[in-house]
């Protein structure tokens, strides 16, 4: 503990969370003020809300490195990034708002299942539950992993002392608060992302000698590192090109983002909170690629990519800033960690029906679901070893796979059955696992994983509902 100013300002931040989770405690007494605040969400918050938690620790930490390794063609992930953005706001976001309102959805699974039979949607919310469950245990356990790691390099903890603690935090005002709470608690997060994202690319820049200064990096640099597709030619480089892009769409099957969309006051809300969400997205990975690259300018080509943010910040802030840069690290993880808590909880307590089996306390199995899920994280991060990306690319491909084309298709203004939806599942997340385990050839550039699973499900949705009888 060499920075006590450090430990003070992260130690006051968190309790200030924990504090919002009380203050919302108050006001999350029905499963629907729980799971979506009532639905009364504005721009701000709802907009803010939905960029700090589709990014998580990586945009700080995973995108900076990726840059700072690969070089100018990393650039090709951001215009996805913030196309999927647009699509779930502005295109989809229509009919999710539309139908969440009308139909009473608190969850992504009641949206799926609105043109389901009884007995498929009940098998639909089985496996919707139980994949959401799944894939986000390893989710949020690579965010923990992230956590532990950040907590023990500025504060010598440990890294097993440093999960634990990031994992209180998360859960005491997920735990208390639900929605509400998370949404204050993202905007705040959001915005120390966004100040973090400008403050430190713009001094490490100037310490790289300007613009300037990365024009002679990069002309110094090896030829793939400069090029805008990194030496690549034909068909490897516009599969390498299509993977990059195509990872952003991956945001319209992700339930914890799209509950922002469905919990925005009015049209109005969700029209302006686009804004603020694709504004906070331009400014963020621009400062981050600025970051990666002004790093590689002043500290060359052979520190670890995942160093990149902390060690510019060491070098080029002050001390005093160092608890507002743990501090925004935490607030990547938490800002994602807390909102998939909250619908993996969700799942467990909503769409599978167990609130209504233990009479009627929605809330309650909610809280002890999250709890649950939290506790399985944390064995996930201490005893089960794997990287942070795979973990997370993983869970975020195949959630994305399995559920994205069918909110296409609602999009669309189609509407699947339950036998649509259920062959959209399966084959999203069959292919996502097939490719996970190498059972099948990433193609030119590593494109198909990403992409091949998503349009599987899209030819499936779509065919499957066309064969549908006409009711």
């Amino acid at each position: 503990m060499n920075n006590p100013v450090a430990l003070v300002t992260l130690v006051l931040y968190s309790a200030g969370l924990v504090g919002i989770g009380l203050w919302a405690s108050r006001r999350a007494r029905s499963q629907d003020a729980f799971l979506l605040g009532d639905r009364n969400l504005g721009p701000w918050v709802a907009g803010l809300a939905y960029a700090a938690s589709s990014s998580s620790a990586w945009v700080l930490l995973g995108f900076s490195g990726f840059v700072y390794r690969v070089g100018l063609s990393a650039l090709w992930m951001v215009p996805g990034i913030l196309a999927g953005y647009a699509a779930v706001w502005l295109w989809a976001g229509r009919v999710l708002q539309e139908s969440s309102r009308q139909q009473g959805h608190l969850t992504l699974t009641d949206f799926l299942t609105e043109f389901a039979g009884p007995q498929a949607a009940r098998i639909i919310r089985i496996v919707a539950s139980l994949l959401i469950a799944f894939c986000f245990s390893f989710y949020v356990a690579g965010q923990f992993q992230g956590a532990g790691t950040a907590i023990d390099g500025l504060f010598a903890t440990g890294f097993t002392p440093g999960v634990v603690i990031g994992a209180i935090v998360i859960v005491a005002y997920v735990f208390l608060g639900g929605f509400l709470a998370v949404s204050v608690t993202d905007t705040i997060q959001g915005l120390l992302i966004a100040v973090v994202a400008v403050i430190l690319p713009v001094v490490t820049l100037q310490a790289a000698g300007g613009f300037s200064g990365l024009g002679i990096m990069l002309s110094a640099a090896p030829e793939s590192y400069g090029s805008s597709f990194g030496g690549k030619l034909g068909w490897v480089a516009a599969g390498f090109v299509a993977g990059l892009t195509a990872t952003g769409f991956g945001a319209l099957g992700q339930p914890h983002l799209v509950a922002w969309v469905m919990a925005a006051r009015d049209r109005k809300a969700r029209l302006t909170g686009a804004g603020v969400a694709i504004g906070w997205g331009v400014l963020v990975y621009s400062g981050m690629a600025v970051l990666g690259l002004s790093a590689r300018a002043v500290f060359g080509a052979d520190m670890s990519a995942e160093d990149v943010f902390f060690r510019s910040a060491a070098v080029y802030l002050p001390g005093i800033f160092a608890g507002i840069i743990a501090a925004a690290t935490l607030s990547a993880i938490m800002s994602t960690v807390d909102s998939q808590l909250l619908v993996a909880g969700a799942a467990v307590s909503h769409d599978l029906g167990l609130g209504k089996a233990f009479g009627g306390r929605d809330v309650l199995v909610s809280r002890l679901a999250i709890l649950a899920i939290c506790t399985f994280a944390v064995a996930i991060t201490l005893f089960v070893e794997a990287s942070i990306f795979r973990r997370i690319l993983f869970a975020w491909v195949s959630l994305g796979a399995a559920f994205g084309p069918i909110v296409v298709a609602r999009a669309c203004r189609l509407r699947p059955g339950g036998a649509a939806v259920l062959a959209s599942i399966f084959s999203g997340f069959g292919l996502s696992l097939a490719y996970e385990f190498n059972l099948l050839g990433a193609g030119p550039g590593n494109a198909w994983p990403t992409i091949i699973p998503w349009l599987a499900g899209l030819i499936v949705v779509f065919g499957a509902t066309r064969m549908q009888p006409r009711s």
